[in-house]
Parts: C-alpha cells; sequence; structure tokens
C-alpha cells in the first residue's frame, strides 16, 4: 500500500509539472505582440490611444504565472481570453506620464508620452484592457480594445542591425530573466568602451544581494544602439545632441533627472533580441538617471557614482522599489489615507502588508533615528522626497543614498520575491 502511495504521489507530481509546462501553450505560441500606446492629456483629463501593434519571433517573458502580478504598479494591462471570459495574462507598470502630470505645466498644457507593452501573442482573438492609476488608486484612464492574432495589420518587426553580444548566459530566455543593456550616446567607434561599461553595469547590480545569489536565473545581453554623436543632451548647458533616443537631462526641469520620451526607438532598437527588463547607459560625465518600474532603466556610465547609480535606478524599474530619501525644505503631498505600492515605503495605513514582520520585537514606531544600531530594521520616519508621515525600513539603503553598501533587508526581500515570482524559485 505503501508503495502505491508513493507511486501514486509520483505520477500525480509529474501530470501537475506537465499541465504547468502546458499551461502557456493553452493561449500562446512562441512570439511577442507588442503594442504602442499614447498616453494623452493633462491633471484634469487623461486618455490611452493605441498607436501601432507589431509581432516578432520568441516571447522572452514568463511562461508561469500568468495571470497575476504581485506589485500593483502605476497601471496595469490585462488579455481575456474572449471565449472563456477570463483574465490568461496580466502584468504593471509605471510611466514618465504619470511623473508628468504631477507637474505645474501638467495643470493647463496636454502632452502625449509613448509607453510600450510587451505581451505573449494569443492563438485566438482576445481583449486587451488597459488602465491608468492616479495616486489614490482611482482609474484615470481606461480603454479595451481587441487583438484578432490574424489581422494582416499586425507588422511583423525586421530584427534590429545592432550588434550585441552577451555579458551573462545561463540558459534558455524561457527559463531565465533577460535584461538588455542599450547603448545611448556611444558612436560606432566607441563600442569597445560601452561593452566595457555595460560589463561595470552588470558586474555592479550582480555584487548586491539577492541578485547575487540568483544569478543563475538571468541573462544579460549588450547591444550596441549607435549614435550619430558621442555624449547626451543637457539643456541646462544649451547642449544637444543627436543620439539613439534623443534622452536627456533636465526631465520635467528637475537638474539630475535623465529620461527619453522615445519609448518606440528602445524597442525598435531591442527588436529580434530576448529581453524583459532594459538598461540603457548614457555616455556622459554628468551626473544622474531615472528608473521607470517596467519601463527602463536610464543612468550616467562617466560619472564616479555609475556603480552605485545604475543599482539604484535598476531597483526602480526591475522590482518597483520607491527612493528613500526626501528634501528637507520641500513637501510633496501624497495621501496618506492609503498605502503606496512600492514594498519598501509606508504610510502605516496597511502596515501589516509591508515589513511588520520584519521588526524585532519592542521596536518602537516611528523608530528614533539615534536608535538605528539597535533597529536595523525600522519604521525611520522620511522617505518618497517627504520628511514627515511617510516611512522606510532601514536608516540606510541604496535605495536612499550612494553610501550604502547593499539593499536593505526589506528590499531585498522584496527583489527576491519578485524573483521568485518569475522563476517559481522558493525563497
Amino acid at each position: 500500500m505503501h508503495i502505491r502511495f508513493v507511486q501514486y504521489i509520483l505520477v500525480f507530481i509529474l501530470f501537475s509539472n506537465v499541465a504547468c509546462a502546458q499551461k502557456f501553450s493553452t493561449h500562446f505560441i512562441d512570439e511577442t505582440l507588442r503594442i504602442d500606446y499614447l498616453w494623452v492629456g493633462n491633471q484634469s483629463q487623461q486618455d490611452i490611444v493605441v498607436d501601432e501593434i507589431s509581432r516578432f519571433p520568441h516571447w522572452a517573458g514568463r511562461q508561469i504565472n500568468l495571470s497575476s502580478f504581485p506589485l500593483a504598479g502605476d497601471g496595469e494591462v490585462m488579455m481575456y481570453d474572449n471565449e472563456l471570459q477570463k483574465c490568461i495574462y496580466k502584468s504593471t507598470f509605471s510611466s514618465l506620464f504619470h511623473e508628468w502630470l504631477e507637474t505645474p505645466e501638467a495643470k493647463n498644457n496636454k502632452q502625449g508620452f509613448e509607453h510600450t507593452l510587451l505581451l505573449p501573442f494569443p492563438k485566438k482573438e482576445v481583449n486587451i484592457q488597459v488602465k491608468l492609476f492616479d495616486v489614490n488608486r482611482e482609474v484615470r484612464a481606461e480603454i479595451t480594445h481587441k487583438i484578432n492574432p490574424t489581422d494582416i495589420l499586425i507588422r511583423k518587426k525586421k530584427n534590429s542591425p545592432n550588434p550585441y553580444k552577451y555579458i551573462i548566459k545561463n540558459g534558455d530566455s524561457h527559463q531565465c530573466i533577460d535584461i538588455a543593456i542599450l547603448a545611448e550616446g556611444y558612436t560606432a567607434k566607441e563600442q569597445q568602451l560601452f561593452y566595457q561599461d555595460a560589463k561595470k553595469a552588470s558586474e555592479s547590480i550582480f555584487n548586491h544581494e539577492p541578485f547575487r545569489s540568483l544569478k543563475h536565473h538571468f541573462n544579460v545581453v549588450a547591444v550596441h544602439s549607435i549614435s550619430q554623436e558621442s555624449g547626451v543632451s543637457i539643456p541646462n548647458q544649451s547642449l544637444w545632441k543627436e543620439t539613439a533616443f534623443l534622452s536627456h537631462f533636465d526631465t520635467f526641469y528637475s537638474k539630475r533627472y535623465l529620461t527619453t520620451s522615445r519609448v518606440k526607438a528602445i524597442h525598435n532598437a531591442l527588436s529580434g533580441v530576448p529581453y524583459e527588463h532594459i538598461i540603457i547607459l548614457a555616455n556622459t560625465k554628468q551626473y544622474g538617471g531615472g528608473g521607470i518600474f517596467n519601463s527602463f532603466t536610464l543612468t550616467n556610465t562617466q560619472h564616479p557614482s555609475f556603480a552605485p547609480v545604475v543599482v539604484h535606478e535598476f531597483g526602480h524599474s526591475f522590482a518597483g522599489l520607491a527612493d528613500e530619501y526626501f528634501y528637507e525644505d520641500e513637501t510633496l503631498d501624497y495621501p496618506l489615507t492609503i498605502e503606496p505600492w512600492e514594498q519598501n515605503v509606508t504610510t502605516l495605513v496597511n502596515f501589516e502588508s509591508k515589513w511588520q514582520d520584519l521588526l524585532t520585537p519592542n521596536t518602537p514606531i516611528p523608530t528614533p533615528i539615534d536608535e538605528k544600531e539597535n533597529y536595523p530594521v525600522g519604521v525611520y520616519e522620511g522617505a518618497r522626497y517627504m520628511t514627515q508621515k511617510m516611512y522606510r525600513p532601514a536608516y540606510n539603503c541604496r535605495m536612499r543614498t550612494n553610501a550604502a553598501s547593499d539593499f536593505c533587508p526589506v528590499c531585498q526581500r522584496a527583489i527576491q520575491q519578485l524573483i521568485t515570482f518569475y522563476t517559481q524559485e522558493k525563497p
């Protein structure tokens, strides 16, 4: 009886593994559906517009946990099977548009921002639903549109001519999380410099836990997207460059904020290369960068702080971590009646959902700064640009300063949980 029971369990496990492996193929083929959107509007009204729909061979995204995602983000995309009337794929994201809506310029002026979403290519007709949220988690814009996989107007993307090489190759893209590193402001003659900087960026990230311990789950490919001119644009110096993605400092008039609005160009440069997460290296000595969750990281490479900055920005774009620093001379409004979706900051509204379980008994809440040696994980006031009533888990962390040697325990757990979600590896 005992032997038969063991045999039954083995058969059940084998069947379960097969069923799980077949789940992706039930709804999808091994191709990527790329949808380019425009987020359009101002503070009073926002809208979503479909710009272009295309496809290309191979799907580099996850093939497990398809209908859920562990982080809320500032927006979400859901794919529905029309016959079964159920969600078959979900992801979340943030965007530069969300940040722009909080600027004074957005009170009256309308602007449009590019945003690209990658989804597995469906076998049958599906509905795509996209929602953008405000800070109160209210829907500020929404669109639902059909995708017919046999539509002759879905453009087939050609492979990009950009040269590339792998820095880390641990397996097939179906098994690993694929990071693509792009060049910005590197001319054709600066290819070797770019590859050297890409290697430094990769080494910096994987020198930090939990990326170090879970490195075997990642592939990293460096793609030399060639620019006409060396360097990047710095508007406050009246310096404008012709580069691959037309990135520039002074985004929203913030001197150190380095971003690009040319999102379609980013994805065009990667066509034919398996990728899920994007790092763009800017060939400049100017200090700065930016990271947008499930969109891209963009950072300088020639400044002495390049290594810690790329890790910090990747914490934003990969794991959706919030900035833990704050401004003494500026108060930014955030609704204190809800919890931020980022895992490393809290308003204490629903602290049980954050890192309460990591606190030692009798940890004071808030935790006084002068007690930081006694409480490596605490509830320290000042985070997400706010000096008061917004709290971070550690006195210092890679998400707060360049001087921090690593991510704090809460950020490490958040990153590890996301890697686990992508790969199903137990923590």
